[in-house]
């Protein structure tokens, strides 16, 4: 009897595999240039359809042919070298040139003559420091809404601030003129911006980060890593100096020690009760198992022809070569959401990106100095969706109770109205000096109702307890869609940082 059941499943053409991230998202491999190692740190739209990148070695190509259905389409220019870490670059339409930041300036490029090649390049601005050391990666942006580029910049050796503005964002103006913006950064890995123009930036796990931590850039905040906070003396826009988290573990050599070694330290939603300026992260990207190391911030502003998910946030990441996803809301005026797995499967570890007008997000990067999950030393790719749409949680809003869950597609009423379809956990990390940390002070709360929406496409859960400054790990293994199909992915991660008022 079992080998006729094994024979009958192995050959019958009604059982089909259960569905795969291929299935709705291609993803195509490019060759690249055999005269350079293409490790893409940046990318942009040009209006002629062109894609114009940046490189960490310094690089800057124009690209033509990628959205071709037909991958040797593509092809190559070399627009400009001799740069340093190209990893933001921006088209300018009020101008017509090309912005790159690097890891000591922002560069004005200007192709004089018209033949493809960079022919003048101009200082904007410098207006932060460099000590040399290799961890001082500065991150730039496309220009937001006002004319402004963005621009992140890494502590000294991930670690502290032995030069002006290492461990802030800043604001470029249009002049050139440098406006200190936020405090409180670690490791920046990608700058990107939501539908609605708001500004984000990626940062990674270490000293006062526990996991990698897509956070909201608001001016005048800090961010929660206190190494840079000394140049509070050349920023006056941006008011006092927030007081040292945790002080208890951070102040004096025997408090560090005794964090080090096991002492009890600070809690993230704690510590905001303290620090007016502090703003927690958005989503935390949790660690080993969203990702290691956060890098590009891409939104869906295709209108659907990415598929379903228009205006979400997705997240790639240089360790893991993979891409995730993210819904945001608003609540007592914070930003928060839940982060889903999206697409595995990426050559090299993922640095740069950006979405064309198309739906196809462009992406790349490297695995030099931390490795990559991909296999490859670099990589430059697309993502595209197939037009089949994948079975999965649409969004995940909190409610004062509890979650609304939303899906893609018609879902089984029995199954997702089982409660034995649905687990969760909470858990937090700790907001300490020491570097990342495990998930702590766990709390398995009890899924007390679930209710199938009239929309047939919804769900209600209510949770007891919610706790506000946990991450709430909720498991959704036994929902199905009317035509029996299990979810793509079944786990989502929603950082609770407010609760909704009843």
């Amino acid at each position: 009897m079992k080998r006729f059941s094994l024979f009958f499943a192995l050959c019958s053409p009604l059982l089909a595999a259960d569905p795969a991230e291929s299935d709705f998202y291609k993803i195509t491999t490019f060759e690249t240039p055999k005269e350079t190692a293409m490790e893409v740190g940046s990318i942009d739209l040009l209006p002629d359809g062109r894609l114009i990148m940046g490189t960490r070695r310094g690089e800057i190509w124009t690209v033509s042919g990628a959205g071709s259905s037909d991958p040797s389409a593509v092809s190559y220019k070399l627009y400009a070298s001799g740069l340093h870490e190209v990893l933001g670059i921006a088209y300018n339409p009020k101008d017509k040139n090309i912005y790159a930041t690097t890891r000591y300036e922002v560069t004005r490029l200007q192709d004089v003559d018209g033949d493809g090649r960079a022919d003048v390049f101009d200082n904007v601005s410098d207006a932060w420091g460099v000590s040399g050391d290799y961890h001082e990666y500065a991150i730039g942006s496309r220009f937001d809404k006002v004319g402004d580029l963005w621009v992140t910049l890494c502590l000294t050796g991930s670690f502290s601030s032995v030069t002006p503005f290492r461990g802030w964002a800043l604001r470029i103006k249009p002049d050139g003129t440098m406006v200190p913006t936020c405090s409180g950064i670690r490791s920046p890995g990608g700058l990107g911006f939501d539908a609605d123009g708001e500004v984000y930036y990626a940062d990674n796990q270490g000293p006062w980060h526990g996991s990698c931590t897509l956070q909201h850039l608001v001016p005048g905040s800090f961010q929660g890593h206190p190494g840079g906070n000394e140049w509070y003396a050349l920023a006056p826009n941006m008011g006092p100096r927030p007081i040292d988290p945790s002080p208890e573990n951070y102040q004096g050599d025997n408090k560090r020690r005794e964090a080090r070694e096991g002492g009890d330290p600070g809690r993230m939603v704690k510590e905001r009760e303290r620090i007016k300026q502090l703003l927690p992260p958005a989503v935390y990207l949790v660690h080993g198992k969203i990702g290691n190391s956060a890098s590009a911030i891409i939104c869906d502003t295709s209108a659907g022809k990415f598929g379903p998910f228009m205006n979400q946030l997705f997240i790639a990441d240089q360790s893991h070569s993979n891409l995730s996803r993210v819904f945001l809301e608003t609540v007592n005026g914070i930003k928060q959401g839940v982060v889903f797995p999206f697409r595995l499967g990426f050559a090299s570890g993922l640095i740069g990106g950006r979405m064309d007008g198309e739906g196809r997000i462009f992406t790349g990067g490297s695995d030099r100095g931390w490795g990559a999950r991909g296999g490859k030393p670099f990589c430059f790719e697309k993502c595209e969706w197939t037009g089949k749409t994948p079975f999965e949680v649409h969004e995940m809003r909190a409610k004062p109770d509890g979650f609304e869950l939303t899906f893609t597609q018609p879902i089984d009423a029995k199954t997702a109205g089982d409660l034995k379809s649905y687990s969760m956990r909470e858990f937090t990390y700790a907001y300490r000096e020491a570097y990342g940390g495990d998930e702590i002070d766990e709390i398995l709360p009890t899924i007390t109702a679930v209710e199938v929406g009239a929309d047939g496409q919804s769900v209600r859960l209510k949770i007891s307890p919610l706790t506000k400054g946990h991450i709430h790990e909720l498991h959704f293994e036994g929902v199905k869609n009317t035509a029996g199909h299990p979810l793509l992915h079944t786990v989502g991660y929603y950082t609770l940082n407010e609760i909704p008022a009843k």
